[in-house]
């Protein structure tokens, strides 16, 4: 039920990623794949660390913020840990962000990681800043035409171009999955479209082939 869900919700997203990175892209090049973060040097680098089997998992709470190698981003319905996943030289790990889940504030429901493709539109650069338009008097076609009228404020769109970069960057940035040879560092996404100040304990959950484990991470 839950795959049929997540399937359900990504038709969305999958609509907005296609028109990004269509398949016949310009020139044939190659998609963008995710494939994290690169890893810091050791666990201790992060702010909370939790084992499970011989992986070590370190992670960090960013809040709405995306941090990826280009630039910090942000977004307003999606809250996002930074995670590493350490383990014995020679170690691998079948890794997916359905292994991860977010307990806020105690409470006994959390929250499943997501599909990065669900987070792209709503993904913001904090130092884009929209032209300067000037309003502009109604004529008689679009209002009553009285002097000192103006035309409603409409919101300026983002860029194509600003967009498909944000959101290249975020799926770089994205914890790879699939067999792959520790270390791994990555993003999770967590959807919530509340304040974080609202925010008091978060506990990060994995239940994965490595084994279980709940981090405590620092709101």
């Amino acid at each position: 039920m839950r795959l049929f869900n997540a399937l359900r919700s990504c038709i969305p997203a999958a609509a907005f990623c296609l028109c990004l990175y269509g398949q016949n892209a310009p020139g044939g090049a190659a998609p963008v794949e995710a494939k994290g973060l690169p890893p810091r040097a050791a666990p201790t680098d992060y702010q909370s660390r939790g084992k499970a089997g011989n992986v070590t998992i370190a992670a960090e709470f960013k809040g709405h913020m995306i941090p990826t190698e280009e630039a910090t981003l942000k977004s307003e319905e999606y809250i996002v840990v930074e995670v590493g996943l350490y383990g014995p030289a020679g170690e691998r790990l079948t890794i997916s962000f359905d292994n991860f889940s977010l307990r806020l504030n105690g409470k006994k429901d959390v929250l499943p990681s997501v599909p990065y493709g669900l987070v792209l539109a709503t993904v913001k650069d904090p130092e884009w800043q929209p032209p300067k338009v000037e309003s502009k008097p109604k004529t008689s076609f679009g209002g009553s035409g009285q002097p000192g009228e103006s035309e409603p404020y409409r919101e300026p769109k983002v860029p194509l171009e600003l967009q498909r970069a944000m959101g290249k960057r975020v799926q770089k940035a994205t914890l790879a999955e699939g067999d792959r040879a520790l270390p791994q560092a990555g993003l999770l996404y967590f959807q919530y479209r509340g304040k974080t100040q609202k925010i008091h304990s978060v506990e990060l959950i994995y239940s994965g082939p490595a084994g279980q484990a709940t981090i405590p991470l620092q709101p």
